[in-house]
């Protein structure tokens, strides 16, 4: 059950189709819960996501807090307890500080890394391995800065094939990651019927997923533009998440 690692990653990658920098898409106090299932049906946990403004540094900063963990039956057989931290820039989203802390059914990893924009180098301490290295990069979002950056992008005038780009660092690399516009869909949801953007993040088909394009997200189409669903196929089974619970919006929620 290793597999339901990536679509945590997925709600910390995806959330595409945004408003300008300009407009608020979201706020301090802004809260997501997720409810993760496995193949449809199980419940395989939940996923938050939570922003607040804090300092660091002597400055005022964003700081997002993304957590996962595993539920019911799943967590029989299974251990999941992950935490992702993020602070970044109030206006410009560039990250800071990442820190990053799981536990996936004794498969561990906790990194901590600062970003260097005067070297362009990020700082990356592995408490695992109790190895520190040093990372040349460029204009990158980490995992969790990338949900917020994406979110205030400008997708007015997308076309159906039309792709958004940024780099992620992740593990201690720079990632090029793709976001694929497939469409619009009035969404049914516990929330009632939702205007939604429907986008598909395009991620290495083998071990995980069976295709470059086995993963689905639905953004709500308002000025949130947060995740309403999201769906994976893996190379067994499948993985589903669905909004449970929110709090804190910046903008009145777009349900019809």
């Amino acid at each position: 059950m290793k597999n339901y690692t990536p679509l945590i990653y997925a709600l910390f990658f995806l959330t595409a189709t945004f408003s300008q920098v300009k407009e608020v898409a979201f706020k301090s106090g802004e809260s997501l819960r997720f409810k993760m299932s496995y193949s449809g049906f199980l419940r395989a946990g939940t996923a938050v996501l939570k922003v607040e403004e804090t300092e660091l540094n002597g400055e005022k900063v964003f700081h997002s807090t993304g957590s996962g963990w595993t539920s019911g039956m799943i967590k029989w057989f299974f251990q999941v307890d992950d935490t992702y931290e993020s602070y970044f820039d109030k206006d410009t989203i560039k990250p800071y500080l990442f820190k990053r802390k799981i536990d996936e059914g004794g498969y561990k990893k906790h990194r901590i890394t600062s970003f260097n924009y005067n070297s362009q180098k990020a700082y990356v301490q592995d408490f695992i391995n109790q190895k520190d290295s040093s990372v040349a990069f460029n204009n990158v979002q980490d995992m969790v800065s990338s949900f917020y950056y994406l979110r205030n992008i400008n997708t007015k005038n997308l076309k159906k094939g039309d792709e958004i780009k940024l780099d992620m660092f992740m593990d201690s690399q720079v990632y090029p990651f793709k976001l694929r516009f497939l469409g619009k869909e009035v969404l049914k949801t516990k929330f009632g019927k939702v205007n939604s953007l429907i986008f598909t993040p395009l991620v290495q088909s083998g071990r995980v997923f069976k295709a470059e394009e086995s993963v689905t997200i639905w953004i709500t189409d308002d000025a949130n533009k947060i995740p309403i669903k999201m769906r994976a196929s893996l190379a067994v089974g499948s993985l589903r998440a669905e909004l449970e619970a929110y709090s804190g919006l910046a903008n009145p929620f777009g349900k019809i």
